[in-house]
């Protein structure tokens, strides 16, 4: 946040590193002043909701305030479910939503089995909802309490194999993530992963901290399964990447790629769309410089679901939650904020308005991640003890 040099009452703004139903516990805190705290949660909209605790001549805000006794506690991605849509299901229940975040399914995974507990609801995306049900991590789904279960489009129900009668998880989204562009720095390009081997390039691009995307993207460039446990396979994938995609690198990044494209420091960023364009938004002239692509050779897709934890404490609000995501017009909000195809709801297609970075026609060539099992070591031992050693 830009210091606007304004002195005045501050406020305390609290990452939430741990949750309890009861109490927020305070891990990391900041004071700045009040007006920028203001303006910087306008501002970021679309991004993390911070419990925002402010002490003044005027007002005194407490967590949860406006008389509202029912907190739900949500787990999710950044940049995923708009505040409008958020002020919404509060108002209607009157209730307060806690909303954390994570950058990858790996970070929420080793988050929640270290002891991370109070949440809700998470959306993992379909790998990890095939690890979280068979570790017992998630509640069953009582659908006679999700009317608008009906509204899930079927062909992408037909996808979810893992749970194909969404016993334990609610499709929320179904994409891939892409390349970005700055095309008035790059003007020539293929809308190919060979886009990471040009060395012209170099220290202008990054790609995501994120195993499974960034092998998935190497194995389908070479013409492999993302899910492919051919060791040989996966080691040549190893050697795509650290030989010639990493040398060109800044960085493999999951949480500030956005922001580094939009100061101007990376020209070319692997990475979810929405991230990028909000950190555009107020720059027309690189909007307008802007492309994002899905390879044409394909690459890993997910399906990114809504499921409610083992244990949850306000089962009955998340429920209540899932269904609310699932009306169409609250859907169709949903996908016009971030630029979405509407790909998990059916009648929320016809309540669209806004365009789309990408339609459903560019996933036909992706393949959806999986539950690899213990093969999973495969890729674990190609990224850590190779790509990323001595990062």
């Amino acid at each position: 946040m830009k210091n606007t040099g304004i002195r005045g009452p501050y406020v305390r703004l609290l990452k939430i590193e741990s949750l309890d139903q009861e109490e927020v516990m305070e891990e990391k805190v900041i004071e700045i002043p009040v007006a920028d705290a203001v303006s910087g949660i306008k501002k970021t909209g679309l991004r993390a909701r911070l419990v925002v605790l402010a002490l003044s001549a005027l007002a005194v805000l407490m967590l949860g305030g406006c008389g509202k006794s029912n907190r739900l506690y949500i787990y999710n991605w950044t940049y995923y479910t708009p505040d409008s849509v958020i002020e919404k299901f509060e108002e209607e229940y009157n209730v307060t939503v806690i909303y954390d975040e994570f950058a990858s399914n790996e970070d929420m995974y080793a988050k929640l089995k270290a002891g991370g507990s109070g949440y809700d609801i998470v959306f993992p995306s379909a790998d990890y909802v095939s690890i979280m049900i068979h570790q017992n991590m998630l509640e069953k789904i009582d659908k006679s309490k999700i009317p608008n279960l009906k509204n899930v489009d079927p062909a992408v129900l037909k996808k979810t194999f893992y749970d194909p009668d969404m016993e334990y998880s609610v499709p929320y989204y179904y994409g891939a993530a892409g390349i970005t562009v700055n095309t008035a720095k790059v003007p020539n390009f293929g809308q190919s992963w060979s886009i990471f081997s040009r060395s012209d390039l170099q220290g202008r691009m990054t790609m995501l901290d994120d195993m499974r995307e960034v092998m998935g993207g190497a194995l389908t460039f070479l013409g492999y399964s993302v899910n492919t446990v051919d060791p040989a396979e996966i080691i040549q994938a190893r050697n795509l990447i650290n030989d010639v995609w990493k040398p060109n690198l800044t960085k493999f990044d999951a949480e500030a790629f956005g922001k580094g494209y939009a100061n101007g420091d990376f020209w070319v960023v692997q990475g979810y769309p929405e991230v990028v364009f909000e950190e555009i938004a107020e720059n027309p002239q690189l909007i307008k410089d802007t492309v994002f692509f899905i390879p044409k050779e394909g690459g890993p897709s997910y399906i990114d679901s809504m499921c409610i934890l083992k244990g949850a404490k306000n089962s009955d609000l998340a429920h209540k939650f899932i269904d609310f995501i699932h009306r169409p017009e609250i859907y169709a909000e949903f996908v016009d904020i971030f630029g979405f195809p509407a790909t998990a709801n059916v009648p929320a297609r016809e309540y669209k308005t806004g365009p789309a970075w990408y339609s459903a026609d560019d996933l036909v060539n992706t393949e959806l991640k999986i539950d690899l099992g213990n093969d999973l070591d495969l890729y674990n031992d190609a990224w850590f003890n190779s790509i990323r050693i001595g990062d």
